[in-house]
């Protein structure tokens, strides 16, 4: 029962910092958004990962520019979640898209992805019918 308590809270504190993000921030990167929020069981501190499509410097900016607003957002989000505590909230860049990125490209280096035809392909070498 506290395990799908702290996933709701989780999924609300994602989606209530990634609107107050995408509305009141202007990023020099593509993108920003809020990836995943993992709460402590006690409810006290948020981790709060950043999906940053950008370059490297775009990203550390973007995470700066959070950091340096957190207390402003922890105000924020304590008029819109009702909770006995507002979690102190840690923001940090999430690098899932990089790492599967990377690990794609190693595996199409070492010629590990199997082949996928394409549209195209497909359409100008119709199947035979079998004999």
């Amino acid at each position: 029962m506290a395990k799908h308590r702290l996933e709701r809270v989780n999924e609300l504190i994602k989606r209530e910092i990634g609107e107050m993000i995408r509305r009141d921030f202007n990023f020099d990167a593509q993108l920003v958004t809020v990836q995943q929020v993992d709460s402590t069981p006690d409810l006290k501190h948020a981790h709060i990962y950043l999906s940053v499509i950008g370059t490297e410097a775009q990203r550390q900016k973007a995470l700066s520019v959070v950091q340096s607003k957190r207390v402003p957002l922890q105000h924020a989000l304590s008029r819109k979640v009702v909770m006995k505590y507002t979690p102190l909230l840690h923001f940090k860049l999430d690098t899932g898209i990089e790492r599967g990125t990377n690990v794609i490209r190693i595996m199409e280096e070492l010629n590990l992805l199997p082949e996928v035809e394409s549209p195209h392909s497909a359409s100008q070498n119709p199947p035979q019918p079998a004999p």
